[in-house]
């Protein structure tokens, strides 16, 4: 069901440090700040020959990562995003199978502009999944 790792999601306190670490530091790759009101983050990129590295900051109080940081005030591994073809196969799928899916259940578009989902971590060894529906021409 789940394809190739598509990328690591790593919440930080402070987005321009973090985005200046990766590029001044490990001379990587980074995109432009993004702005998500529906998912109360802002995302930057970091490019990897394999994958992405998302760095993750919060967009107004009610954010969820304002409730990550304030238990991780340094950041931290937020989530693991994983390829599906068929997203709402995966999600009826992993339902079937006694998985959790957050928020209402449906895809809310994300920052690649796919459609994506929530996975309970308690229902995978304490890590937040989510999954993100790519077009068949990328997917591996």
């Amino acid at each position: 069901m789940i394809g190739r790792l598509n990328h690591v999601a790593i919440a930080v306190p402070d987005l321009e440090a973090a985005t200046a670490t990766y590029q001044e530091q490990l001379g990587a790759e980074v995109s432009a700040p993004q702005h998500l009101p529906e998912h109360g983050v802002t995302v930057v990129f970091i490019s990897l020959p394999n994958t992405k590295v998302e760095l993750l900051y919060p967009l107004g109080e009610d954010s969820p990562i304002s409730a990550f940081l304030a238990k991780n005030p340094k950041g931290g591994m937020h989530h693991l995003c994983y390829e599906v073809d068929d997203i709402i196969a995966a999600r009826d799928q992993l339902v079937e199978t006694g998985a959790r899916v957050l928020g209402s259940g449906e895809p809310k578009i994300g920052a690649h502009g796919n459609p994506v989902l929530f996975l309970h971590p308690a229902d995978f060894s304490g890590t937040l999944l989510e999954l993100e529906q790519v077009p068949q021409s990328t997917a591996a």
